[in-house]
């Protein structure tokens, strides 16, 4: 993805020019959008690609169509993809901020950059509200500018009706990645108001709109449709990366209790602290006696929990057999996917490519 990340420089390269301009103040902004997409694993920018290349592409290697190679469409895609990488620095600022998460990828979360530059400068006012307020237009800013790359991309691209297809995906995409973001904050504050026999089926949901049409399928759909996917190329990507989207966030929502912090970069149980009702949270409670239910369920979202009280957590999520039904569950999906992908009439280049990014995105430590 070293294209991307060129595109990506060139990009807040010009970006910064213009905020400096407006006032040397604006540095801050400036650097702490060039750490946050200096790094990651550009999933999104992946699956973007390879969703083109399944449909642009030869079928037998790896060599681009001599069309799409030399017509633009390769610098426009590499645009898409990259706009698809700043859209999620957006939304992991704003996700940091509605979890009062204190670490992203092992540093400070943006909002308590701002905090913290508050208080040594030693300015009036709040420093937590402050930075609160600086992260949230840091991610609007952002947001703005994964649109107007975007816009960028499909510019290039020598085909206004494949352009026209990749923005309707991407408006789809914003709006159901939004909604499944506040489905998964509304469950973290209303689940004892649901019945219990609908814990599984809501956590299901906000899996769906909040990470896995967002994270796999979402820039699937996005990659072939600029490249003039027709409706059975579209279909079987969507059949590969929607369980495939599933078995990524269940994967991330057991890193999220389990995760080593050297390796995700954020402290040991976070999920637990922000109170994340995930399908692990859910099947568990269907599993544990009522005595440690109740205990799990005092404890969850409590933000001061300490080590002891993580590991005790974990324990019981273990031994009452929820974390190997997760992980069944997540070879099931990723099976589901596979075989979408086995007959897929796509260049054979990306379906070795997709079947090889089913393992890594779901076999991962961080």
């Amino acid at each position: 993805m070293d294209l991307v990340q060129d595109r990506l420089d060139s990009f807040l390269s010009e970006q910064s020019t213009a905020l400096l301009e407006i006032s040397p103040d604006l540095d801050v902004i400036d650097q702490g959008a060039q750490a946050l997409l200096a790094g990651g694993k550009r999933f999104r920018a992946l699956f973007c690609y390879w969703g083109w290349q399944a449909v642009a592409g030869l079928g037998d290697d790896f060599d681009l169509n001599a069309d799409a190679a030399t017509s633009g469409a390769l610098d426009g895609v590499v645009a898409v993809a990259a706009s698809l990488e700043i859209f999620h620095a957006a939304a992991l600022v704003h996700d940091d901020i509605m979890d009062n998460s204190d670490l992203r990828r092992g540093q400070p979360s943006v909002h308590r950059r701002f905090e913290t530059l508050h208080a040594d400068r030693g300015w009036s006012g709040d420093a937590a509200g402050y930075g609160r307020a600086a992260a949230l237009l840091t991610g609007d800013l952002l947001l703005g500018w994964s649109d107007e790359l975007f816009d960028k991309g499909t510019g290039l691209l020598p085909e206004r009706s494949a352009a026209l297809a990749g923005r309707a995906e991407f408006n789809r995409m914003r709006t159901e990645v939004t909604a499944g973001q506040y489905l998964d904050i509304l469950e973290e504050h209303s689940w004892s108001a649901h019945p219990e026999a609908d814990a599984l089926t809501r956590a299901h949901r906000v899996i769906v709109y909040k990470s896995a049409k967002y994270s796999v399928e979402a820039p699937l759909a996005i990659g072939a449709a600029l490249g003039g996917a027709s409706l059975p190329q579209l279909a079987a990507l969507r059949s590969f990366g929607l369980p495939l989207g599933v078995a990524y966030q269940l994967r991330d929502d057991l890193l999220g209790v389990f995760g080593d912090p050297e390796v995700t970069g954020k402290p040991a149980g976070d999920d637990l602290r922000e109170g994340k009702r995930t399908v692990l949270i859910a099947l568990a409670r269907t599993r544990l006696p009522a005595h440690l239910r109740s205990l799990v369920d005092e404890l969850m979202g409590d933000p001061g929990l300490d080590r002891q009280q993580v590991d005790m957590i974990r324990t019981a999520l273990r031994d009452c057999g929820a974390v190997d039904e997760v992980e069944r569950i997540i070879d099931h999906n990723v099976g589901l996917a596979r075989q979408a992908l086995a007959g897929a009439p796509i260049a054979a280049s990306a379906r070795e490519q997709l079947m090889k990014l089913a393992d890594t995105v779901t076999r991962r430590a961080a």
